[in-house]
């Protein structure tokens, strides 16, 4: 694709970045088959490849509007294209670099900048959001139904983290609404390592990954956000005597933007570094099960299967698959844990959560949901399992079965295992 930037932005970082990637693309249009909002809508503004032309317009000083903001505001950044696309076009980060320009040429109207800035004020403060779920929990028995089912029970298991120290640390990010909304996932996942002779260790400095603010264009705010996180790794990381051997993330959303850290830092002169080992830190939790797996497995074979649910269907969150490239990773270890798996169609189609999408795009958000517990639930399994917070609260909402995650029901079988 041939550009012609403003002078005001070709020389600048963004601009050299954002040109490169609009050159790579060939408009082949491959990306338009695996869009959820181009499947939706028809329209190809809202494809990736319409979406690509408005920022190239932008760029070259053509008239930025309203409508020009809508078309990005309604992509979930999902990333399904950069999978298809053939010339490894990187889209999301065009996009996050189109969003920032287009949010300083367009004003919002006054009751959407203040939905914008409650959610990235409230919902990354884990003493604010703890509180709101909480009162929440206790009020849910009066809840509406489909509002009682985005609100988890408290969970009896989700205590402090196992006190066995091992040979091996490994950090673990507790992130921002999880810690409230899902507080048995992390407690799960520390469970699991600690029979796989792992230590999780967090860091109470440490909190949002930075995504939420990121990605509604307040970038310097999910930037700082960043670098706090770094600040609140970094002595674990360079531990004299015991650094740990990675950032372990069970938040498949979060993992996505912990693992580009080095990306979004690499401009900054005094975390560039320092982001850039993060990145290489950072693991989702499946990676380290899946490197485990002789140890896993030695530890199911020692007894008779668990009666917990063993058909299962199992939602890849987009920023598994598409983001972290990770797609068939928690397949596998559930398969060698003994669950079956339903088949699932279309299973690169986005479920709508994506973030605070579901809030801000709530028609779309509802249409995409619902496409997706059609497909889950076509094969009569059990429950369904996921990967990340935001997709398991999602899918909740809409569901007739339990949505969990998938490290709490592998949690479970090793327990019923080592203490049957």
């Amino acid at each position: 694709m041939q550009t012609r930037l403003t002078d005001l932005i070709k020389d600048t970082p963004e601009g050299k970045e954002a040109d490169a990637i609009l050159r790579s693309c060939v408009h082949c249009g491959f990306c338009l088959a695996t869009c959820p909002t181009y499947q939706l809508l028809g329209n190809e503004l809202d494809s990736p490849r319409g979406r690509i032309y408005l920022i190239k317009q932008l760029m070259e000083g053509e008239p930025v509007t309203a409508s020009t903001q809508l078309h990005l505001d309604r992509c979930l950044t999902c990333r399904a294209c950069e999978t298809t696309c053939p010339s490894g076009v990187r889209y999301g980060h065009l996009l996050d670099i189109g969003r920032g320009m287009v949010e300083r040429h367009v004003e919002r109207p006054p009751h959407a900048k203040f939905v914008r800035y409650l959610l990235r004020t409230l919902l990354p403060n884990r003493t604010i959001s703890g509180l709101l779920f909480g009162l929440a929990r206790l009020g849910r028995p009066l809840l509406p139904g489909r509002l009682r089912k985005l609100i988890a029970p408290g969970s009896r298991t989700a205590n402090e983290l196992p006190q066995t120290k091992h040979a091996r640390t490994m950090l673990i990010l507790d992130g921002c609404v999880q810690p409230a909304l899902t507080p048995n996932t992390n407690h799960a996942a520390a469970r699991v390592l600690d029979r796989l002779g792992i230590s999780l260790v967090a860091a109470k400095q440490a909190g949002c990954c930075g995504a939420l603010a990121y990605h509604l264009n307040a970038q310097q705010e999910g930037l700082d956000a960043m670098r706090r996180n770094i600040d609140a790794w970094w002595p674990h990381v360079t531990h004299k005597d015991r650094p740990v051997e990675a950032i372990v993330i069970t938040a498949s959303g979060c993992g996505a933007t912990v693992k580009d850290y080095g990306h979004l830092l690499q401009h900054d002169p005094l975390y560039a570094g320092k982001a850039v080992r993060i990145s290489e830190l950072a693991r989702d939790i499946s990676e380290i099960i899946a490197s485990e797996l002789p140890c896993l497995t030695s530890l199911l074979n020692q007894s008779e299967p668990a009666p917990s649910p063993r058909h299962i269907a199992f939602h890849a969150p987009c920023t598994l698959q598409h983001g972290m490239r990770l797609g068939g990773k928690v397949e596998s270890i559930l398969k060698a844990s003994g669950f079956h798996l339903s088949k699932v169609a279309d299973a690169h189609l986005c479920c709508g959560s994506a973030g605070t999408y579901s809030i801000l795009q709530p028609k779309l958000s509802r249409q995409l949901r619902d496409n997706k517990l059609a497909v889950l639930t076509a094969d009569n399994p059990e429950l369904v399992v996921t990967a990340n917070v935001g997709c398991q609260t999602h899918l909740q909402g809409g569901a007739d079965l339990p949505v969990r995650h998938w490290i709490e029901i592998l949690d479970e079988r090793l327990n019923h295992h080592t203490s049957g």
